[in-house]
């Protein structure tokens, strides 16, 4: 009995060790550190703020949240996308509501903030060999 108490923890241990040592997922970055610290809606995944249900309404009434949270824009990128769903969506006039749903975009969902994304950083100068 005593042999196969020694024999199961030894397995445990060694499967934990194993584990850690073969555990591919990447360290925590600042901005995935950020992203885990902002509450986010149940319904839509998007960051919770006094400014949601105007985000809702004006976004979501038409697409997927996701369509927010994968992207990353400046505001003057959120500004082009805006005019481009303008333009060929046929997405409405924000009116004064504008300036509120590009505060909330670029707080939550700008470019400093898109290393949380999962995607690695482009390559700055690769270097090909011949095969």
């Amino acid at each position: 009995m005593k042999y196969l108490f020694m024999c199961s923890a030894l397995l445990l241990l060694g499967s934990v060790a194993w584990t850690s040592q073969y555990d591919n997922t990447p360290a925590k970055t600042p901005g995935q550190i950020w992203a885990d610290s902002v509450k986010k809606d149940p319904e839509t995944g998007l960051a919770l703020d006094t400014n949601l249900p105007l985000i809702k309404a004006h976004c979501t009434a038409c697409h997927s949240s996701k369509l927010i949270t994968q992207n990353h824009f400046s505001r003057t990128g959120w500004v082009d996308k805006i005019r481009w769903m303008q333009k060929y969506h046929k997405l409405w006039d924000l009116g004064p509501s504008e300036v509120t749903v590009l505060d909330y975009l670029e707080k939550y969902y700008g470019p400093s903030k898109q290393t949380f994304d999962g995607r690695r950083k482009p390559l700055e100068k690769p270097s090909w060999y011949k095969l």
